[in-house]
C-alpha cells in the first residue's frame, strides 16, 4: 500500500517548487531588446550594395548591435568605408583578418553567411532604424539600473543623482552616448574639415559674430564649448553689452540665443531692446509719451525683434541644476548655439557646497561642463571687487579682481572686462586722448587666442555702444565719409555690424552724461 503524504507536505514542497522557479527567473533575467536577425541582415547588404553603406551608416554606430561579432564587423565595414574603399565580402575578410578579428567573428564562413541573409537591400534604412531603437531600449534599461541602484544609495546626493539621470537620458534622446575616447584618424579630419572652413571664410569668423569687428577680429567669433567672462564693477554696462550682442545675434545672423537673467525681469529687458532698436528713449517708453512720428518709427523698427530666435529666462535665484535642465531643453527644443548668464554670483550650487567661495568654484566648473556639454559658447557675467575702486591710477580692472572665486578665472576660456574711463572722472587716457563717449574691452585672458584692447564709441545721450571704425572713416576714405561730430543734433554714422547698446541703469552713465 503506497503512503499519502499529508497535504501540509504536499503545499510545502509546492511552495518550494514555487520558490525554486522565482529564484531561477531571477538569474535568468529577461532577453535583452535585440534584433539579431536584422542586425544579419543590414551586414549583409551593405557588403552587397554601396547605397546600403550610405543608407546605414549614417543611423548604426558598433555599438548599436547587439552581438559582439556583428560590432566588430561593422567596425571593419566603417574602417573600409573611411579609407575609401571597396566594401565587399572579400574586402571585409581582409580587413577583418589585418584587425586579428577573423577569427573571433566566425571566419570567412560566417561572412559569406551574412550575404545569405539578404533578400532586398530596398528596406535597409528601416531595418537599420529598428536596430537602432533597440540600442536606445538597451541603454534605458541600463540607465534605469543604474538610477535604482544609487537611489537606495543613502549617500547619494538627490540632485546629483537628478543631474545623472537627464544627462544619460539627454545623450539616449540626442543619439549621441558619451564616447570614451576617439581615434586620431577622426578628430584630425573634423579638425582639417574646421581649418578648411575657416579658409573658405573671407570675414575669419569662424565662430558666431559678435558685431564688433575688432572683438570679432581677436576671437574669430565666440567659440563653440567656450566658456566665456564678461565682468565690470556694477553701472559699466554689462547687462547692456550682452543683451545687445544677443539682440545682434539673432536679428542680424538668425542665431538663437538663451538669456538667463536673474537680475532684471524678461519685460525689463524687452523694453531695453525696443528702446535700442527704436533709438527711442527708455523714459518716453515706459511714460507712453510718444509723438506720432515717434510710434510710427517704433513699429517700423521692432518688426524684427518678435520673430527672433531669442529666448529670455528670467527665474531667480536659477541653480546650476536647473540651468542644466533648461539649457538641454532649449538646445534639443530650438537648437540654441549660444547661452548668457546674467550674472553668475546670483546663481545658487543647489545643493550644499561649503562656503561661498567653494559653491562659486562649483558654479563656474559645471557652467564650463554645460558648454562642452551642449557644444555652444557660454557667456557669464561676473561681478568685480571692490578693491578696483580703492587702488589709485586709471583703476584698470585686472585678473586678481575676480570676486569670490579664482576658480572663475582658472575655469573660463575668455576672461574680458568693460572699462569706461569717464566713469571714474578721467578726461584723459596715458596718450593725452580724451575719454569721453569711448570704452574699451579688455581682453586680459585668451586661451586659444590673443590679448587685447577693443576701443569701442560709447555715447551717453543715446547709451550706444558702435564701432570705434565707424567714427574714424576719414582715415580711411578721405573726406567722403565724415565721422558725426555732433552727437545731439545728427544721426550717429555707424556701420552694418554694429551694437546698440542700453545701459544697466542710471548709475551707468557718468555724472555729466545727460539721461538716458
Amino acid at each position: 500500500m503506497s503512503e499519502v503524504t499529508p497535504i501540509s507536505q504536499r503545499a510545502s514542497r509546492t511552495q518550494s517548487a514555487h520558490d525554486i522557479l522565482a529564484v531561477q527567473g531571477l538569474e535568468m533575467g529577461r532577453l535583452q531588446p535585440q534584433a539579431v536577425d536584422l542586425e544579419e541582415a543590414v551586414l549583409g547588404a551593405m557588403m552587397l550594395e554601396q547605397s546600403a553603406v550610405n543608407q546605414a551608416i549614417d543611423i548604426l554606430k558598433p555599438e548599436s548591435f547587439y552581438k559582439e561579432a556583428h560590432q566588430k564587423i561593422y567596425s571593419a565595414l566603417l574602417s573600409l568605408f573611411q579609407k575609401g574603399e571597396p566594401i565587399d565580402i572579400l574586402t571585409t575578410t581582409q580587413e577583418l583578418k589585418l584587425q586579428g578579428q577573423l577569427d573571433v567573428v566566425g571566419g570567412p564562413f560566417y561572412i559569406a553567411q551574412l550575404t545569405n541573409r539578404v533578400g532586398s537591400t530596398a528596406n535597409v534604412e528601416y531595418h537599420a532604424r529598428i536596430i537602432a531603437q533597440k540600442y536606445i531600449q538597451r541603454e534605458l534599461i541600463r540607465i534605469s539600473s543604474e538610477i535604482i541602484k544609487d537611489a537606495f544609495e543613502e549617500t547619494t546626493d538627490v540632485f546629483d543623482l537628478l543631474d545623472k539621470a537627464e544627462s544619460n537620458l539627454f545623450q539616449v534622446a540626442e543619439g549621441n552616448i558619451r564616447k570614451n575616447y576617439d581615434s586620431m584618424s577622426n578628430i584630425m579630419r573634423e579638425t582639417i574639415a574646421n581649418i578648411e572652413a575657416a579658409r573658405k571664410n573671407t570675414d575669419g569668423v569662424s565662430g558666431i559674430p559678435s558685431g564688433f569687428t575688432d572683438l570679432d577680429r581677436i576671437t574669430s567669433g565666440w567659440q563653440r564649448s567656450d566658456m566665456v567672462v564678461l565682468a565690470a564693477r556694477p553701472g559699466m554696462g554689462k547687462t547692456a553689452f550682452v543683451l545687445s550682442m544677443a539682440r545682434n545675434m539673432a536679428v542680424d545672423h538668425g542665431v538663437p540665443v538663451a538669456v538667463f537673467s536673474l537680475e532684471m525681469a524678461s519685460a525689463q529687458l524687452v523694453q531695453r531692446l525696443i528702446a535700442s532698436e527704436s533709438e527711442i528713449s527708455a523714459e518716453k517708453l515706459r511714460r507712453g509719451d510718444l509723438q506720432d512720428h515717434e510710434y510710427q518709427q517704433l513699429h517700423q523698427r521692432i518688426g524684427k525683434l518678435s520673430d527672433a530666435p531669442l529666448f529670455i529666462d528670467d527665474t531667480p535665484a536659477l541653480s546650476i541644476f536647473e540651468l542644466r535642465a533648461k539649457c538641454r531643453r532649449l538646445k534639443a527644443q530650438h537648437g540654441i548655439q549660444l547661452i548668457i548668464i546674467d550674472y553668475l554670483q546670483l546663481m545658487t550650487a543647489g545643493s550644499d557646497k561649503g562656503n561661498r567661495e567653494q559653491e562659486i568654484s562649483s558654479i563656474s566648473r559645471s557652467i564650463k561642463s554645460i558648454a562642452k556639454e551642449l557644444d555652444v559658447p557660454i557667456i557669464a557675467l561676473s561681478q568685480l571687487s571692490r578693491s578696483v575702486e580703492t587702488r589709485g591710477g586709471d583703476k584698470r580692472p585686472i585678473l586678481s579682481d575676480l570676486r569670490e572665486s579664482g576658480a572663475i578665472e582658472q575655469d573660463a576660456d575668455i576672461v574680458s572686462f568693460i572699462y569706461r574711463p569717464e566713469y571714474y572722472g578721467i578726461d584723459e587716457d596715458g596718450e593725452g586722448n580724451p575719454t569721453a563717449g569711448t570704452g574699451e574691452l579688455i581682453i586680459a585672458k585668451h586661451r586659444n587666442g590673443a590679448l587685447g584692447n577693443v576701443k569701442l564709441k560709447f555715447i551717453g545721450r543715446l547709451a550706444k555702444f558702435t564701432n570705434l571704425d565707424s567714427f574714424n572713416t576719414d582715415n580711411q576714405f578721405g573726406s567722403a565719409m565724415k565721422p558725426n561730430e555732433n552727437f545731439d543734433g545728427m544721426p550717429t554714422i555707424t556701420v552694418s555690424s554694429r551694437i546698440n547698446t542700453m545701459n544697466d541703469d542710471a548709475d551707468d552713465l557718468s555724472p555729466d552724461d545727460p539721461p538716458f
